[in-house]
This record gives C-alpha cells, structure tokens and sequence, in this order.
C-alpha cells in the first residue's frame, strides 16, 4: 500500500536526477464502463524531463510508468526504484526522457471515493483507470507516442493496454502480472478484503465517519501478499516479533488509509482480462515476474504459456534468492536493470 509521500521523496530524492513537476489534468463528463459519470475527474501526475519530437512531430522519448494498487506515482519515488532509474547513466535518465508517473482513479491525488462522494463515487475498473492514463498522455500532456510504457503489478496489468493501443508505443514492461483475468488466489485474497469491509456493520454502505474496523483485516491482508515467506520469517521469528511488525504496519497505514479506497482499488480488477487480444500487441513486450510472487505463482505457468501469443513478447521469472522480495520484488530494479537496458535496445517504430 501507499506511503507517506513526502517520506518517500526525502528518502529518494537527491542530487541523482531533479524533482518531479507535478499537476492535474481534469476530463469533463468522464464517463465509466459502469455508465456512471463524473462531471470532472482529477489525474494527478509527476514528470520527469521534457518531451522531444521528431521532425515529423512525433515524442520520441515518453516514458509511462504506472504503479500498484493502493500506491501512486510518489509511491515509485524511492531509491531502490527512481534512485536507479532516473539519475546520470541510468537507464531512464532525466535529461534524456520524458517521464510520466500517474496517480491512478481512485489513488493518490487523483479522484478518489474518500473525496467526498464515498460509496457514491462511480465504480470504476482497469479499463476506465487505462482509458484516463491514455488522455493524460495524449490530451493533457499532448504526447502522441511512448518510447516505453511500463508498470507495476496494477500498474503492470495495465500494461498489457499494448493490445488497445498497438503502435502508440515503441516497447512495453509489464512486472509482477499476468496477461489473464484475475481469477483463484489472487481473486480470492481480494474478495476477502471486499466481503470484510462489506458486510462490516460499521462501514455503513460506505457512509462511516471513523473507519470501520474492517479496515485493519484489509491492511494486514495487503501485508500478507506482499513479501516472501522467508523475508517474513527473517522480519518475524517469533510470535511476538510476528505480532510486532503487523501491528506496527498497521498503525502506520491506519493513519492515512481509507476503507472505501482501498475496496475500490482491490475491487477495479473485476474487469481485467487481456487474455483474448494478446495477438493484437505489435510492440516488443518483455514481461517479469518473480519466482517467489504470491499474487502471481509460477507453478500456474500462465505467464509461460500466454507469452506464446504475444508477437514479439519474451517473459522472464526471476529465481528465488536473498534479493528478491515476493510481489515487491517488482520495485527492486537491481533483480531486472540489465533486461530493461536491452529492451531500451529495440528500434523506434
């Protein structure tokens, strides 16, 4: 989940690559797959560099870079992730690219249901959350083509948008997803976080002024899916160590999570499934996940098995080790810098 923002720019920030430009872009009348309407929708967003074309006046250095559930642009601003990616020498360097980091509908500063509207806001899923990414490029940010669209597990999911929109860009990185619809554990963990909040008495139908006590099963479900066994039982040997971090994890997120945002954004995958149009992605496409990824287990051999369909798609499951963090692991650039450079090697298109 989120983290402080500004703890997150202190810790990352440096003399490495300059601070991001942030704004709004509003969509008047954004309509929702549902058919509910927003008479004003709010992305916010961060940029790094500025946009080059070519003669022909086409950006040829735009890089999309989307994050996780309950995370935004800021959550990225870390050093494991922006501290290797953005600075001098690094494979997306500020000076060279045009970086775009949103705040997803329903995270962040973007709009979201602890706004005000509550349960009332529009139920909104991946598609409406690609379709406002692809008009904060094209309208708001007047890119017309990316050199890179990448992301992390939500924001890997979105990814796969490669089939909606196949020659915007020039490659795609999706990290810790699957090409597929969310479907056995990993819908299963989800719904045990929807129901909890759902049939809470407390939650109100989404009407509560404190939040409701669900909202602390949420977070330690969240805690649950993040990591790897291992790194768990390093954090916590012993009961009492156990009971330590979780409560400790907890009360750090009980402070500025929200019970209605975080049903939304668990709940926003009931429509993802690029599973049927995987053929129509034309760009290169290199997908990694993880070996020791609890949301998307390498024994199902999805990712394995769909990449197939992808034209010019590769994947790569990282092997457990001492480095890797489970799920997280898609935030440690250092387990996949050297498959991002070569990526970065493919041609314009």
């Amino acid at each position: 989940m989120s983290l402080s923002a500004g703890l997150l720019a202190a810790r990352a920030l440096g003399a490495t690559y300059p601070s991001p430009a942030e704004g709004d872009f509003l969509i008047r009348d954004f309509r929702f797959v549902s058919g509910e309407s927003l008479p004003e929708l709010r992305v916010h967003y961060r940029t790094f560099g500025t946009p080059r074309a070519d003669a022909r006046g086409v950006v040829r250095n735009a890089v999309l870079i989307l994050h996780g559930t309950g995370g935004s642009g800021a959550s990225l601003m870390r050093a494991e992730f922006a501290g290797e990616l953005f600075g001098a020498g690094q494979p997306l360097n500020a000076a060279r690219f045009f970086i775009v980091l949103p705040d997803g509908i329903g995270h962040g500063k973007s709009s979201k249901p602890s706004n005000g509207l509550h349960a009332r806001f529009p139920h909104y899923g991946y598609q409406d959350m690609v379709e406002a990414e692809f008009r904060l490029l094209t309208q708001g940010l007047h890119v017309n083509h990316a050199r890179l669209v990448m992301g992390t597990s939500m924001g890997g999911m979105h990814t796969w948008w490669g089939e909606q929109h196949p020659q915007f860009m020039d490659t795609l990185m999706p990290l810790a997803s699957l090409p597929t619809q969310v479907s056995g554990r990993n819908r299963v963990w989800r719904r045990l976080v929807i129901d909890a909040i759902r049939n809470d008495p407390a939650w109100q139908g989404g009407e509560y002024r404190t939040q409701p006590p669900s909202l602390r099963t949420a977070i330690e479900m969240i805690w649950l899916m993040g990591s790897n066994p291992v790194l768990r039982q390093q954090e916590a040997p012993t009961r009492a160590h156990a009971d330590q971090i979780i409560d400790s994890y907890m009360n750090d997120h009980l402070k500025t999570e929200d019970a209605n945002d975080i049903l939304y954004a668990v709940d926003a995958s009931h429509d993802y499934d690029p599973g049927p149009a995987l053929e129509r992605i034309e760009a290169p496409l290199l997908a990694i996940n993880s070996a020791d990824d609890l949301v998307n287990p390498p024994e199902l051999q999805i990712l394995e098995r769909e990449i197939k369909r992808v034209p010019h798609g590769r994947a790569i499951v990282i092997p457990f080790s001492e480095r890797t963090h489970g799920h997280g692991s898609h935030t440690y650039v250092v387990l996949w810098k050297p498959d991002l450079e070569a990526l970065l090697k493919s041609p314009q298109r």
